[in-house]
């Protein structure tokens, strides 16, 4: 398996939710406490931004990672970064070369690459959730995800308020493999928005 080419189909499978995003949905608010839907959105954009440009010098700005704008068009701004991200993982051999993820540290390309899959197919979630429409990712992207996210570590020291991921939420062993995905990562896979 090529993680370019499942990444790539995250980050679409990612765009197709943001396609259904209205106007007047950007301010409801998303299963992550701290954005509405257009904050999510910028986030979404910025990361791309920030990775596709680490990729290709090594490392970042903060700028890079934090500086996205989605300007009248937050799905065309999605769509522009997402390109620039697969653009700039396309050269064959160098997926073992390190890059430099924002405070996270160096990292092989490939295995960055596998974060951000988990990244789009996570947020895909939380976007889907907050405008109430129905989301379902291909199966062997949620299983990459899933044992990605089964190899964080859930301390004090690496999560919560100020970290990546929230502490993880529990969930039923049979759960689906999406629900423990989403409970790994802090999320509540019965998550309903206020606004309901």
């Amino acid at each position: 398996m090529d993680i370019r080419d499942l990444d790539r189909r995250a980050g679409a499978v990612l765009g197709e939710v943001v396609m259904q995003v209205r106007p007047e949905q950007l301010w409801f608010p998303t299963p992550c406490p701290d954005w509405t839907v257009r904050g999510l959105m910028r986030h979404l954009v910025s990361q791309n931004e920030g990775l596709a440009a680490a990729a290709l010098n090594g490392s970042a700005s903060f700028h890079s990672w934090n500086g996205g704008r989605l300007a009248d068009n937050p799905a065309g701004a999605y769509r522009r970064s997402n390109v620039r991200v697969a653009d700039a993982f396309a050269d064959g051999g160098a997926l073992d070369r390190l890059v430099e993820v924002r405070e996270f540290g160096s990292f092989p390309r490939r295995i960055a690459l596998t974060f951000h899959q988990l990244d789009c197919i996570v947020h895909a979630w939380d976007l889907a959730r907050a405008i109430d429409v129905p989301y379902k990712p291909p199966p062997d992207m949620v299983e990459q995800a899933l044992t990605l996210a089964r190899r964080i570590p859930d301390t004090e020291t690496n999560r919560g308020s100020g970290y990546a991921f929230e502490r993880s939420v529990k969930v039923s062993g049979t759960a689906p493999d999406l629900d423990q995905l989403l409970g790994l990562l802090g999320r509540n896979p019965e998550w309903v928005s206020p606004l309901d």
